[in-house]
Order: structure tokens, then sequence, then C-alpha cells
């Protein structure tokens, strides 16, 4: 059965397109209430739905961070700033991002990650020599950063490639 967009949707339909978002990929209670509010047709509905989804656990903050934050460390090697970012962009709360950031990132080490990050990003390059150049040493310290790691631990980890890094100061570990 197809809806259409325009259709403002009852309690009933309005819980069957939950259900199918979420079977779709995993949201936030803020992304979802925000979803289902251009398809209800009141506010109340979107509240009652939304209580309903948290009473079978199909709309938790914390569990959907933690899971986010895991699978952004795991399969794109992302550092705490950034997932961080993604999971406030995602509508989620700042405490409950920063405590699934702080479960999921507890106990590794930042040095580590950017090595497996410059590694998996630069693995057809010799690093040594691709960082002699000032440009594409600004490139790689600009896509540690936008990745999320901290500028200090960044810059000490290109030292080990490049020696003119340390002309740039030596800012805190983190931030």
């Amino acid at each position: 059965m197809a809806i259409r967009k325009n259709l403002k949707l009852d309690e009933n339909s309005l819980w069957e397109y939950a259900l199918r978002v979420l079977g779709q990929r995993a949201c936030s209670s803020g992304e979802l209430r925000q979803k289902l509010a251009k398809r209800a047709e009141s506010p109340l509905i979107v509240t009652a739905v939304m209580s309903k989804l948290r009473e079978y656990a199909l709309a938790d903050d914390k569990k959907f961070s933690e899971a986010f934050a895991s699978s952004r460390l795991v399969n794109k090697g992302f550092g705490r700033f950034r997932v961080l970012r993604d999971l406030r962009s995602k509508r989620v709360s700042p405490a409950i991002a920063e405590q699934a950031v702080e479960k999921v990132f507890d106990g590794s080490d930042e040095r580590q990650l950017i090595e497996q990050f410059l590694a998996r990003k630069y693995r057809a390059v010799d690093l040594k020599e691709f960082l002699k150049e000032d440009k594409n040493l600004a490139s790689v310290y600009r896509r540690l950063r936008t990745a999320g790691f901290g500028s200090g631990t960044s810059l000490a980890v290109l030292k080990r490639y490049n020696q003119r890094t340390e002309d740039w100061g030596d800012p805190e570990e983190s931030e």
C-alpha cells in the first residue's frame, strides 16, 4: 500500500509508518519525532506514538547512541569529537551523546586510532615522502581534525613523519 506524502496519518497509520522507518535504519528519538510530525494529523498523535515506541524500547536514545558511536569508531575509525558532533546532528541530547561516546571510547588510545586512520586512508602512500610538502602536511592535519581527533595528538603523530610540525607549537593533548 503506497502512502501519499501529503496525506496526514491517524494514530494507527502513524504507528505503522514509524515501524517502517525504524525497519529501514535506526533513528534517534529526535529524528523519529521530526519525521512523524511531518506526517501526523496532530502533535498529540506524535506524542502517543512516541510513548508507545518507548514502551516497546524501539525509541531509546541511549542504545541508539552507543550503537552509533561504536559503529563510527569500528567501521569508520573516527575520533571522539567527530562521533559526538554526528550524534548531536542526529538530535541526541548532549548528555546522552557524551555518555555514549565516553563509554565507547573508554580505554581506546587516540594515538593508535590516528595511526590506524592514517594507515587506512593513505595505504598506497609513503607518508614520510608525502608529508614533506607543506600542502600535504596541512591537508593530512585537517583531515585528522575533521575525523574528530584532537589537535595535540594529531600533531604528535604527524611529528613521527615530519619534523616541521614542531614549528606549529605544542597544543594541549586534548580539547
